[in-house]
This record gives structure tokens, sequence and C-alpha cells, in this order.
């Protein structure tokens, strides 16, 4: 009996000691390290959810928990008692609505048996504490693999996070983290955490706990049956890094293209326009080994390369003038900006001092083309430092760092107080009138204060990203912006740079879009990306050297034609991409095949598209074209400096254009090139070959050959047939993109 009375004894001061612990634990519950991150976990500061702008049906939190001290008002002092019950916690609405137990536009969250649900009990149960002292922050993640390989196409993985905290301790968060692939049909990653092979490819899953996130590489392998690695010579770095991604993904590139398919791609990329039958015809009969190295350098070293690649920064830059221009963008400011680009492209000016020079730039913006940055990259009729500082850092830095004005960035390391001590930059540009009413002097303000954090008040001293400390107090900080911005060292600006190079010869940038630079968006190949942003530094900024690197590389000279292990390939560069040609490259092209030139709005008779840029009557505020023509294929409107502005896809109202626009068909009925053609040659086989050359660079068929001569029929000078080959072979597919 005695020993019973010590059992039950035993037993109950067990059980009292167990209460005791609960309640520790539930005193010791961490509104910051426990309930925050279950509101995370469960979706409740989503964007779709609590966390939009303005709430959700009359509750707001922060977005993703940046703003735990306004969540936890919110939650238990806003309309208190509503969302709270201390006195019985399993009333409280914050579970009841989470379990379904109320209506919830949210729905079902988790149940009431959940680790979730427990954690809220408790803390709730404890009288829902704030932290009473600072409690460690989370300072980073790490993932329990950094690359997983599936191999044959089936297999199943798991991943497990764990936070590292600013005290140096660790936690394991898995069941906390959100996670999600960047491409569901290669692999899946459900909400604990377990990935699931699909079809091969590669791709990445990401976790994501606190404002991190973070990723792991997933290569799913296509079966190794009937596959043999075709060991294709390299080049250049550019082949190695290709090559070896493919290998390992089991991926064999295409073949080389021909001499033809090269001649006219390279020249189409090159000097945005086709090259002429003269300059096919001592291609072709060209016997030397290197021709095609020899024929990239002449293209590189031409004026017209410079000036393709004016009218690309031009377009990123938003140059346009207009007649009424209250925002300081007069014509006059346009054609400055516009042909200071120019002059320094010419000269293969180093990139970075290209850029450089435009962020220090202070003046005239009629006599100091530079200066526009400040006029142009943002059309208004006032400068707006925030507006600026987001296009400033999506073009020099592929960073979109507007996502972290109202918020930290859902899906990058970027927070608040990075955009704000950026935003710092900028605030103190203003202008003044000049001399004549066109003038705008450009300068910085040195007494003009910083930006104002969004949830403080704070003043925010000018920062650069990724930094701790703010630059140095005192004159213009933009001096220390271009010094930190175009070293050799920032990999952010170098990186950006390559990416874009490489995207506008291959079709696709290795992280894509280009202007969307995050931890979330990694590159499909890191090693290739680094070691052209590394060759980029090397050559000194150069445009030229970097473009000749791509272009002489076979990754850049493989066939458009797919083979049966990379025919589903879209970013790993296994074959050359089917582009569609850019606006202004496209009217180029028609004008020099025809031999008919088009007018250009506002610009004399004889200017190429590629020189052009929207000239108005107008301000330039808004979307503008300047030409219908490169509204309806997708020219950059320059509404914003976002890549996406620019459109290569076909459309219906393109093709409808060209078969009865007002581009092609009075071109073939004027004159031109197809009725000295026709006037000149001796035979209808000299003329069917000779369009050939002009609009596709190759030679008809022998089957094309024999249907157009039959077409032509006894009236071998009859200019109606003519035309009718010329109109259809410039409606081809094979003209309106370059292979």
């Amino acid at each position: 009996m005695q020993h019973t009375h010590r059992a039950l004894l035993c037993l109950s001061l067990c059980l009292a000691a167990s209460v005791r612990a609960e309640d520790k634990t539930a005193r010791e519950a961490s509104f910051r390290q426990d309930i925050m991150p279950v509101l995370f976990r469960a979706g409740c500061n989503a964007g779709a959810c609590h966390g939009a702008a303005k709430g959700k049906d009359g509750f707001m939190l922060s977005l993703f928990g940046y703003d735990p001290a306004g969540d936890y008002f919110r939650i238990v002092d806003d309309m208190a008692g509503r969302r709270i019950n201390t006195a019985v916690p399993e009333q409280s609405l914050l579970l009841l609505k989470s379990t379904g137990a109320v209506p919830h536009t949210g729905g079902k969250l988790f149940d009431n048996k959940s680790e979730y649900y427990e954690t809220l009990r408790r803390w709730i149960a404890a009288g829902a504490p704030d932290d009473a002292v600072d409690v460690p922050d989370t300072v980073g993640l790490e993932l329990s693999k950094k690359h997983i390989v599936f191999d044959g196409g089936t297999g199943k993985d798991s991943l497990r996070v764990t936070a590292l905290l600013s005290d140096g301790s660790k936690r394991d968060v898995t069941s906390l983290a959100r996670y999600h692939s960047n491409n569901n049909s290669v692999v899946q990653i459900d909400e604990h955490g377990h990935i699931t092979a699909g079809r091969s490819g590669d791709t990445n899953v990401f976790a994501r706990y606190s404002r991190f996130a973070l990723g792991t590489s997933v290569i799913v392998l296509p079966s190794a049956d009937g596959f043999a690695w075709p060991n294709p010579p390299a080049v250049n770095y550019i082949d190695t890094h290709v090559f070896e991604r493919l290998k390992n993904l089991r991926i064999a590139p295409s073949d080389l293209c021909d001499d033809e398919t090269f001649l006219r791609r390279v020249t189409l990329d090159l000097a945005a326009r086709p090259p002429t039958v003269a300059e096919y015809r001592a291609f072709m009969a060209d016997p030397r080994s290197d021709k095609r190295t020899v024929k990239i350098d002449e293209l590189i070293a031409s004026d017209t390369f410079a000036d393709y690649w004016t009218s690309i920064w031009a377009e990123q830059l938003r140059v346009m003038g207009g007649n009424y221009a209250p925002d300081a963008t007069p014509v006059k400011a346009a054609d400055a900006f516009y042909e200071w680009i120019r002059r320094q492209l010419r000269a293969d000016r180093p990139l970075n001092e290209f850029v450089r020079e435009m962020v220090t730039a202070s003046g005239s913006n009629l006599n100091n083309g530079p200066v526009n940055l400040y006029t142009m990259l943002v059309h208004s009729p006032q400068f707006t430092p925030k507006a600026f500082a987001a296009d400033f850092s999506q073009v020099f830095l592929g960073v979109q760092l507007q996502c972290a004005e109202c918020h930290n960035h859902p899906f990058d390391r970027w927070n608040m107080d990075d955009y704000y001590g950026f935003v710092s930059f900028f605030t103190g540009i203003s202008r003044k009138s000049g001399v004549e009413s066109r003038e705008q002097r450009i300068f910085f303000n040195t007494a003009a204060p910083p930006a104002m954090h969004l949830r403080d008040e704070r003043p925010m001293p000018a920062k650069v990203l990724g930094a701790i400390e703010p630059v140095a107090a005192g004159g213009d900080p933009r001096r220390a912006l271009a010094a930190w911005l175009t070293a050799p060292e920032n990999e952010m600006f170098s990186r950006n740079l390559a990416n874009r190079i490489w995207a506008q010869l291959m079709g696709r940038g290795i992280i894509h879009p280009v202007d969307d630079v995050r931890v979330t968006n990694p590159p499909a190949n890191e090693p290739l990306l680094q070691a052209l942003a590394q060759r980029l530094v090397q050559s000194n900024f150069s445009l030229r050297s970097l473009a000749r690197d791509i272009c002489t590389s076979r990754t850049y000279q493989l066939s458009s034609q797919s083979n049966p292990s990379n025919a589903r390939d879209r970013q790993q560069f296994s074959h050359a991409a089917l582009r569609r040609l850019r606006a202004d490259v496209l009217i180029d092209t028609v004008v020099a095949v025809t031999g008919m030139p088009r007018k250009l709005g506002n610009f004399p008779d004889d200017t190429r598209a590629i020189d052009f840029y929207p000239r108005l009557e107008v301000n330039t505020e808004g979307p503008k074209y300047g030409d219908n023509f490169f509204k309806t294929f997708g020219a950059s409107s320059r509404a914003s400096v976002s890549s996406t502005e620019i459109k290569c896809a076909p459309t219906l109202s393109q093709t409808l254009h060209m078969a009865v626009g007002d581009t092609i068909e009075p071109r073939l009925s004027a004159g031109g090139t197809l009725k000295a053609l026709v006037g000149t040659k001796a035979t209808p086989d000299e003329v069917i070959e000779e369009l050939f050359f002009l609009a596709l660079s190759r030679r008809p068929t022998t089957q094309e050959a024999q249907e157009l001569r039959t077409l032509i029929g006894p009236e071998t000078k009859n200019p109606q047939a003519f035309e009718d080959i010329f109109w259809a072979l410039l409606n081809s597919t094979e003209f309106i993109f370059n292979h």
C-alpha cells in the first residue's frame, strides 16, 4: 500500500512538473520567432491574403511579416478582444478562422491537432505576450542539399531548412518554410519540402523563410539508353561552359549551321541588315577556313555595329524628344543624348566609363548629352527620385528594386532600408531653367535631405546595395555611387551587362528576363554567366570584344535544327533560337532588299530605322512609338525601362500587315531592285536566284527553282510574276525570322 501511495505521489509530481514546463514554454513563446513564422507558413501575410496593401476582409498584416511590431498591434491591440481571447484561447477568432470553424475567405489553413494550432493556442493562453526583449533575428538560411540529380526521370527526395540566427544559433524551420518550384513539369515540391521528379530537364526549387529565399538546383536526367555525347570541339570558354552543362543534362548540341545561314544570322545580329548579294557571293566563294571569324571582325569593326547598339541603348534609356516638352526632353536634348551615345559606342569606349559619365553628369540638357539620363529615364515634368532609382537599378543592375518600396522584397534579399538608402543618391537632383526656353540645367543640390523611410520616417543616408554603412556625407553622393557601380569588382554590374549582351545575340538571357535578377530567378548556367562577366571586365568593358567572343563561339554558330535530345531545350543554348526580327531591323531589311526607302516620321528620308527614335509634336510622357509600324511589330513604346517593352513574338496583325499593308506591296510595284533585276538579267532563273540571295541569303533548292520557273511561264519579262515571287519570299517565315 505504501508503495502505491509513493507511486501516485511521483505521478502527481511529474504531472505538476509537466504543467509547469508547459506554462514556462507558453510564457516564453516568442511572437517573432514562433507566431510570425506560423502566419507566414499558413499564408496569412501573403500578398493574396492579409498581406495585401489594404489587407483582406478588414484585417491587414505586413507582407511576409516585414513589420512584426505593427502585426502584433493589429492582432492583439487593434479591436482588443476580437481576434484574441486569452480567457478561452480556443475561442480566439485567430484560431477559429484558421481551422475553418467559422467562415473564412482563405478557407481552412490547418486543423486543431497541428503544430501550428498548438503554437498559437499556447501563446494565446500565456496572454499573447509581445517579446519583452530583442530576440535573435534570422540572418540567413541553409538548405540540406545544394544540388539534386534524378537519373532516368523518376525519384523522390526532400529538403531540410535551417535558419541562421543573429546570436550564432541555428533552428530547423523545415515545417515553417514555404516552398515552390520554378518548373512544376520538371520537378514538384510539396509543403513539407518533399521533391518529386517529373519530365527530364533542369530547374530550381526554393525554400522561403522570414525575409530570405534560397534555392537548390535540380536536374532530371533522361534515360541514358541510346545517348552518346558527340564531343563537339570547343572554340572558346563559352563552348566549354555550355557543353559541360549540356553533357551533364544528356543533351547533345545541334550541328553547326551552314555558311549561308551563318552569314545571314551574323549580319543581321551585328549590322542590323541582311548581307548584300555581293557579300553573299564573296563569302561563299571564300576558301579560307577562318572566313567566319574574318566576317565577324569586319562587321564588329564597322560603324553600323555601334549604330545598332546605339539604338538598343537608346531604347533602354528611353530617349525621346518632343516639340512640346515641359519635362526637359525637347528634340534638341534627345539629339544631344542620342549622338553622345553613338560617339561613345563608335569609339568602343569602355562600358563602365560610358555609364559612369552618365551617372555623374550635370549641366545643360541641350549641350551635355549624358546629363539627359536625368531627364529621359523617367519622363516627367518634375524629377521623381523614387521612380528614377527604380529604373536606374533595373537598367544598370537588372534589379527590380521598386518591389522593396512598401515592404521587403518578397522574392529577393533587398529590404526597405536598401530601397530608401538607394533613393537618397538622387533626392538632390534638381533642375533650373537655362538661357533658352528649351534648356534645363541639371545639378545636385547638396542641401537636399535624404529619403525618409516609409515605415517610421527615419532619414536614410545614401547607401549602395548590399552595404551596411552609408557613403560619406557631404558633396554629391553620385560620385560614390558611380565608383561603386562601375568598379571591376562589382559583379552585379558586369553580370548585368554581360547577360544583356548575350541575350541580344542569342535571343535569351542566361538570366531571363534580363532585368529580373533575383535569388529566385537564378542563371540557367552560372559558370557561363560568371565567365562572360569576367571576360567583360578583363577586356576593359569592351562591347566589341565580348560580342566577338560570343559570335566566334561554336555555341552561337549552332544550327536551329534540333535533334531528339535537345528538341525541348529552351534555356541551355543547345541549338540556335528562332528569333523574329526586331521592328527596326525588319523595316531596314525590307528597305535594303527592295531598294525602296521608307519615310520615318520627323526624320530625313534616308534615315535608317536603327537611327530612329520617337520625335513627337507633343510631350514625351506615356507610351510613344513614333511610327505605327513599330507599334505593330513590338518595338519598345518607351513607356518604361522593362525589357518586356520589346516584343518579338509574331502576331496575326503582323502577318496581315506584311501581306496587305503598305510596307511590302508598294515597294514591289514602284520599281527599285526588282525592276532593275527583271530588266537586266538574261534569264528567269537568274532573277529567281538573285531574289533568293536578296531575301533569304541562299540559293533556291532545285524543287523551288523548278516550281517557280513553271509559275513564270513563257512571259519571262512579265514583272507581275516576279513581283508575286518576291512578295512570297518577303512574307515567308524564313525572311521575318533570324535562324
